[in-house]
């Protein structure tokens, strides 16, 4: 019997990873959390993080996973080190901010980096940060509120309030562009933010390029697999689950994977 990929995230931001996953392993069934009644992660202290990880962790194993993927930058940083040491069996695929890919696609040298405030003070990003030091210039911004705003708006519909919050922070970062000492490249270190992709470019203009980590994230997991879907031609299963408003994640769902609306359940863990 196939055995599904487990997926969580804080919420709704993952599913950027599962569409990427989708396309890279079509024949794979899938088995998605949304933690969104205990969300945001990237507002909150390690502690929690850490204990939701653990726990949604442990549901998913109960479910057969064959592997898992953290589709959250802020729990990859808290968590991800503690999880592959009680479970050194099950393939655990996490996410980073894609600082590497990006430094060889500037020509300014002066990349920002949206992500949250967990994210930005992890010991997990000081370390990339590091690696990538006399590389590049990277403008570090933590974006509150932004997940949030992006929730928001894959139940309504408006993304009024998205634009608003990444136009407050593109402000802040400074200016953005193709000439010398400007921003040339934009790294969205957290997987809520493809969802605002389009605001973004609105904001930004075309010379702008934007990064995001889904396909790289599919390709690792596909690496890691054991087993493949014999018939990859064939859709693979796809369950969505959240701690929080089951019709706010099937809305997310239908709107940006294209997935019916009222498969979303919720689940208590």
């Amino acid at each position: 019997m196939k055995k599904p990929v487990g997926i969580f995230d804080s919420g709704i931001g993952g599913l950027s990873v599962l569409k990427a996953l989708r396309a890279e392993l079509p024949g794979e069934d899938f088995i998605y959390i949304a933690d969104s009644g205990h969300a945001p992660y990237g507002e909150r202290d390690d502690a929690h993080v850490i204990s939701r990880s653990q726990g949604i962790t442990r549901w998913l194993l109960a479910q057969d996973i064959q592997a898992l993927v953290i589709a959250c930058n802020t729990a990859t940083a808290a968590a991800i080190h503690l999880l592959r040491a009680k479970h050194p069996v099950l393939p655990i695929i996490g996410v980073e901010p894609a600082l590497k890919p990006a430094v060889p696609l500037s020509s300014t040298r002066r990349i920002g980096v949206m992500a949250t405030r967990g994210t930005l003070a992890s010991s997990k990003f000081r370390a990339l940060l590091a690696s990538q030091a006399g590389q590049a210039d990277f403008v570090l911004q933590g974006c509150d509120g932004l997940a949030d705003a992006i929730e928001r708006s894959a139940a309504s519909g408006d993304d009024a309030q998205v634009l608003a919050a990444c136009k407050r922070h593109i402000e802040a970062m400074g200016r953005f562009g193709d000439q010398p000492d400007e921003i040339d490249t934009l790294v969205l270190g957290c997987t809520h933010y493809p969802f605002a992709e389009a605001q973004l470019r609105q904001l930004l203009g075309p010379q702008v390029q934007i990064i995001s980590n889904g396909e790289a994230i599919a390709r690792q997991t596909r690496r890691q697999l054991t087993t493949l879907a014999e018939a990859e031609h064939v859709s693979g299963s796809i369950r969505l689950l959240t701690t929080g408003d089951a019709s706010a994640l099937g809305a997310a769902a239908h709107r940006w994977l294209g997935l019916p609306a009222y498969d979303a359940a919720l689940v208590n863990l």
